[in-house]
Order: structure tokens, then C-alpha cells, then sequence
């Protein structure tokens, strides 16, 4: 069977992609993309050093617009990740008969509720995995003996998350992204440990 992960480069993705290859399945990496930034090229790295097959999922521009719009209106970002999330979710069970995120436990966005799960298997015949009986602690225990880690202050060139493109067009747009998304650090797999 093919499996699909929607993947960031990040320790979550990696861990989940890890997981289905281990389980047999034939796993290929994607990352989103909405035309704005090549905020894709981190994850790519990361799925070249992890040994997977990339591809960039062209999403449409106008699911990251509505996304901006929606986060520049409630001066938030949660609702507008879940929804381009959902979205690209969506996407992604075009083409694969198994998906599956990094979202785990403790996350509060992005994530698919239960009912937007069944929705989703249903809808799409798919398989939908994700790290929903991890928690963030568990996740780092794993990880941290699976991956080699960067840890880095979050910016558009070493993340592939869909936060680059949505700061990137609301800078555009004439808003302010700083004020919407603090200051960070992001971890990205750079490889197994040896």
C-alpha cells in the first residue's frame, strides 16, 4: 500500500513516516506548497538524508489567501492553520490510499477533529494515521535516539511548515506577521543518529 505523509522536516513527520516504512509500506514525503515561497526546499533535505521519496503538493493559492485572511482578521493563528491544514489533508487523500500527519496529542493546532476524521476515511476511502496517542514528551524520547535534530530560530529558509508561506503573504498583504507569530525555534531532522 502507499502512504502519503504530509511532512515538514520536522521530528513529528519524520517519526510518523519512520513508523509506516517500518510497517512495509511504500512511503513518499510531501510537503505543501501554495506557489508563494519555496518553503519546501528544508523538508526536502530532510527527506533526502531520512532516505524518502519528496514531492511537493501544489496547493491552490487561494486556500493560502483565505488562510491570511482569516488569521489577519482574528489577529490568531490557530483557526487558519487548522483550516489550510484541513485542506491540505484533504489534497493529500487524493492520490494515496493511506495519510498521515505529525499532529500528536497535545497539539492544539493543526489537528482534524474525530468527526473531520471519519468524514474524511469515508469520504475519500483512505486510511488517516497520525500521533494522536503521543505526546509531546514522548515524541522527544523517540526522536531524540532516532534523528539527528537542528534546533534553530524559526525563519523561511530552515522550515517547511505552512507557517513560511502564510508570514510571508501577510508581510505582503501589508500586515505584520511578528505580531501574529512570536519569535521561535524550530527543530529539523537533518538525519539519523549513527
Amino acid at each position: 500500500m502507499k502512504a502519503g505523509v504530509l511532512y515538514s522536516g520536522g521530528k513529528d513527520s519524520s517519526f510518523v513516516a519512520v513508523m509506516l516504512k517500518r510497517l512495509g509500506l511504500d512511503v513518499e514525503l510531501c510537503t505543501a506548497n501554495f506557489g508563494v515561497y519555496d518553503s519546501y526546499i528544508p523538508a526536502s533535505k530532510s527527506a533526502e538524508a531520512l532516505g524518502f521519496k519528496h514531492n511537493v503538493l501544489k496547493m491552490d493559492y487561494g486556500i493560502l489567501d483565505d488562510t491570511c485572511d482569516m488569521i489577519m482578521n482574528d489577529g490568531f493563528p490557530n483557526d487558519g492553520i487548522k483550516f489550510i491544514h484541513a485542506r491540505t489533508v484533504e489534497k493529500l487523500a487524493d492520490d494515496f490510499d493511506i495519510i498521515a500527519d505529525g499532529t500528536r496529542r497535545d497539539d492544539r493546532t493543526p489537528k482534524l477533529n474525530i468527526n473531520q476524521i471519519k468524514s474524511l476515511e469515508d469520504r475519500k476511502n483512505v486510511q488517516y494515521i497520525n500521533l494522536d496517542s503521543f505526546g509531546h514528551k514522548s515524541v522527544k524520547l523517540i526522536t531524540s535516539s532516532l534523528f539527528e535534530i537542528s534546533h534553530e530560530r524559526s525563519n523561511k529558509d530552515n522550515s517547511s511548515d505552512f507557517e513560511v508561506e502564510i508570514r510571508t503573504l501577510i508581510d505582503e498583504k501589508g500586515g505584520n506577521s511578528l505580531d501574529i507569530f512570536p519569535e521561535h525555534y524550530q527543530t529539523r531532522v537533518i538525519g539519523y543518529k549513527k
